[in-house]
């Protein structure tokens, strides 16, 4: 029977050598948070990184002590017996540099001028978080990833990894994600992030010296966001166009039930995220394009790749559609490496990669328990 890993606590990493970002911006030191759950064997063979999406963290699995209610975010994903089997599994989850759970980010003391970075924290990539990653990678002993899973922005991070460190990870699993950005998704992200940037209480980025929060530009940006991770038939169940009272009101405030869900979710999640954050989670999805440096030529670009891959799409996600996912498939067949593609049938939309969808949980399994057949060798 499938257990949670149970109490878990975070750690945190210093890092004294400086990082240069992709952008050209150095940050002397930095601090990652992280979790681990099972066991490091002896060969340092069956270390799993799991990279977070845009409001993620390192909270993946089980929960903290005092506080069992707050379960790790693919806490149905990983723990003993689960499709990520933490009793095989050396499992690290981290909170990405310029996160809002504890690294280092935008809210962080910069310690040369003793004030929060706020808009001086550099804009931050893809290839910036692998980079830090491999960091910590180092710091933990792990010289290879038996696999480096993701969903959405993580997949882009563990399809990073595969370019970046080819011989540093055996199994890329990418989960509904997309090897770049479409202009409409990038226009989705610049009509949130304007939500904030406009957002009186912002103060170009530095809201923090001000005792404010611009949370009407981050409830609003959540609010889009949040639209776009639901399917429209998820919707039309849950919701459809239920009033929450038992008459029109004919004006302004809430009357759907769909309306109060929304403002629900982007209520809570301003009280929970630093805005500056959203802006770079959303920036750093715009910008990652592996095929950028090679004349666009994503073939040329995933001729790097080493790993063995496994990509999963959901059918009614039109945020990174199938066809996206198909995207990331190609090139990888064109340059020849080991390919496994599955497209659930799911209702969920963009956020089926954290649902308990049986056929998706059985394709995780199988896959990784053939990863940990390799991993016993």
């Amino acid at each position: 029977m499938d257990k949670s890993v149970g109490i878990v606590s975070a750690q945190c990493a210093w890092f004294d050598t400086p990082l240069t970002f992709r952008s050209g911006a150095v940050l002397p030191r930095y601090e990652l948070v992280y979790e681990t759950y099972g066991t490091l064997n002896a060969q340092g063979s069956n270390a799993i990184l799991i990279c977070h999406a845009l409001s993620g963290n390192h909270h993946v699995a089980g929960y903290y002590a005092g506080d069992e209610k707050n379960l790790g975010w693919w806490d149905n994903m990983v723990g003993p017996g689960k499709p990520i089997n933490t009793d095989k599994f050396f499992v690290v989850g981290l909170n990405n540099l310029g996160g809002c759970h504890g690294s280092t980010g935008p809210a962080s003391i910069d310690p040369l001028t003793g004030q929060p970075y706020g808009a001086s924290f550099p804009v931050i990539t893809v290839q910036d978080w692998v980079e830090s990653q491999a960091r910590l990678a180092d710091l933990l002993g792990i010289k290879k990833f038996a696999a480096v899973i993701g969903g959405s922005l993580g997949g882009m991070q563990a399809l990073q990894w595969s370019l970046a460190y080819p011989e540093r990870v055996a199994h890329v699993l990418a989960i509904a994600s997309a090897p770049r950005l479409t202009a409409q998704n990038i226009a989705f992200n610049d009509v949130a992030r304007n939500a904030i940037l406009t957002d009186p209480d912002f103060h170009g980025g530095n809201y923090y010296q001000h005792g404010v929060v611009p949370t009407r530009g981050l409830r609003l940006a959540r609010m889009l966001g949040h639209i776009t991770y639901l399917s429209d038939d998820v919707m039309a169940d849950k919701f459809g166009r239920a009033l929450r009272t038992d008459q029109l009101n004919y004006g302004y405030e809430v009357e759907f039930q769909i309306e109060s869900y929304l403002r629900y979710q982007g209520d809570k999640f301003a009280a929970r995220f630093d805005a500056n954050t959203y802006l770079l989670m959303t920036k750093a999805l715009d910008y990652f394009d592996p095929a950028h440096d090679f004349g666009g030529d994503m073939n040329k670009a995933f001729s790097r790749a080493q790993a063995d891959f496994l990509v999963i799409s959901f059918t009614t996600d039109w945020r990174f559609s199938p066809q996206r996912s198909r995207e990331i498939v190609q090139p990888l067949l064109h340059n020849r490496r080991n390919v496994s593609y599955a497209e659930i049938d799911s209702a969920h939309g963009h956020d089926s990669f954290l649902m308990d969808e049986p056929q998706y949980m059985d394709v995780m399994r199988a896959y990784l328990d053939n990863v940990a057949k390799e991993c016993a060798r």
